[in-house]
């Protein structure tokens, strides 16, 4: 089972577990190194593909496929 644990990297590389856990035996981890701040809004990779994607998502087909997830009126 994969369990994700939040943890700080100190600048000399070292991980600290921001919480207590128990395993059964040693396991391997991956370790993704995060943003020091938070980015806050849209992604830039979100703002350049949406012209591109609107082509597709602004067709009648679209609209009708995706019309049950829409309120009733």
């Amino acid at each position: 089972m994969l369990r994700t644990v939040e943890a700080e990297i100190d600048e000399h590389g070292k991980v600290h577990l921001l919480e207590a856990i128990q395993l059964t035996e040693a396991r391997k981890a991956l370790v993704t190194i995060l943003e020091d701040t938070p980015t806050v809004g849209v992604s830039e990779t979100a703002l350049l593909s949406e012209q591109v994607l609107a082509q597709d998502w602004d067709q009648p087909e679209e609209n009708e496929a995706w019309s049950h997830l829409q309120p009733e009126r």
